[in-house]
C-alpha cells in the first residue's frame, strides 16, 4: 500500500465526513442554520451592539426574506454540489490506494473536491466582511477560516 496516497485519502475523509453532516443538517433543519445565515445579512446583531458603525455600513443588509432564503438555499446547494465532489476524490484515493486507480485521476478528483471545499470558506469569509460579521459573528469567521485552512491544508497534502 502507498503511504501517501493512504494519508491524502483519510486526510481528504475527515472534512468530506464533516461537511456531510453539515448538509444533512441543512436539508433535514434549514432553520438551524438559516436564521444565523438571515442575522448576517441584516446585520441585525451589529445594529444592536454597534449602531454607530452599522449606521455608515446599513446600506449593505439584506432585510428581504426571499433573497434570504435564496441565498441559504444557494450556500446548500454550493455544500452539497462540493460533497459530491469529495466523495468521488476520496472513493477515487481509496481505489488508488488499493491499485484500483490511477493516482493522478484521484488525486485530481480529489484535489478538485478540495478546492471547492477551500472555495466555500473562503467565499464565507469574504461575504460575511461584506456584511461585517466579525462585530458580532466572530465565532463563525473564526470557524470559516480555520476551515479554509483546514482545506488549504488538504490542497498542499494532495499535490505531495
Amino acid at each position: 500500500m502507498d503511504m501517501l496516497l493512504f494519508a491524502q485519502t483519510v486526510s481528504l475523509l475527515l472534512p468530506t465526513l464533516w461537511l456531510t453532516t453539515g448538509v444533512r443538517d441543512n436539508i433535514l433543519y434549514p432553520p438551524v442554520n438559516e436564521v444565523f445565515t438571515a442575522q448576517v445579512l441584516t446585520m441585525e446583531r451589529m445594529k444592536e451592539d454597534y449602531p454607530e458603525e452599522y449606521a455608515r455600513v446599513a446600506h449593505r443588509a439584506i432585510h428581504n426574506r426571499a433573497w434570504q432564503k435564496g441565498l441559504f438555499r444557494l450556500i446548500v446547494a454550493a455544500e452539497v454540489t462540493t460533497v459530491v465532489v469529495m466523495w468521488v476524490g476520496v472513493i477515487l484515493l481509496a481505489l488508488a490506494t488499493l491499485g484500483i486507480a490511477l493516482p493522478s485521476m484521484a488525486r485530481g478528483a480529489a484535489l478538485m473536491g478540495a478546492l471547492m471545499f477551500t472555495g466555500v470558506w473562503a467565499m464565507f469569509t469574504v461575504v460575511g466582511n461584506h456584511f461585517s460579521y466579525w462585530f458580532c459573528h466572530e465565532g463563525a469567521q473564526n470557524t470559516h477560516f480555520q476551515l479554509l485552512l483546514w482545506g488549504l491544508g488538504n490542497m498542499i497534502l494532495l499535490n505531495l
